[in-house]
């Protein structure tokens, strides 16, 4: 005779939240970076601006942020990227900076006082 076989999987079990997402939360004490729900469940920005703009965010203060440096680091391509910056922009995450050759600047909260700082052209 041979063994029972399941040929479906196991019923759900719900967890401590009962059904749908449940976080695993563990204490961050260095190399992390705080993002807002107004960035990471921003309604009309696509997700590759999401995870652009939290991968800027996390970036110490005068990384070049342009569009090619960009493309070097993420297989996503500069049209791409460069589509995510101006969705950030024109959102408010990033405002234009330009000293004498030109940068982009992140905003952690987008509105009129967002300044950029950050150096490095696209």
């Amino acid at each position: 005779m041979t063994e029972n076989q399941r040929n479906a999987p196991a019923r759900h079990r719900p967890g401590p939240c009962g059904t749908g997402l449940h976080h695993v939360t563990e204490p961050h004490t260095e190399r992390f970076t705080v993002v807002g729900n107004h960035l990471a469940q921003h309604q009309e920005l696509s997700l590759v601006a999401i995870g652009l703009a939290t991968h800027i965010q996390s970036l110490p203060p005068g990384s070049p942020i342009g569009i090619k440096a960009l493309a070097r680091r993420f297989p996503e391509g500069e049209m791409r990227i460069g589509a995510a910056l101006r969705e950030l922009e024109a959102h408010g995450y990033l405002t234009p900076f330009r000293p004498a050759v030109g940068a982009t600047g992140p905003s952690e909260r987008p509105g009129p006082a967002a300044v950029g700082t950050a150096a490095g052209a696209p």
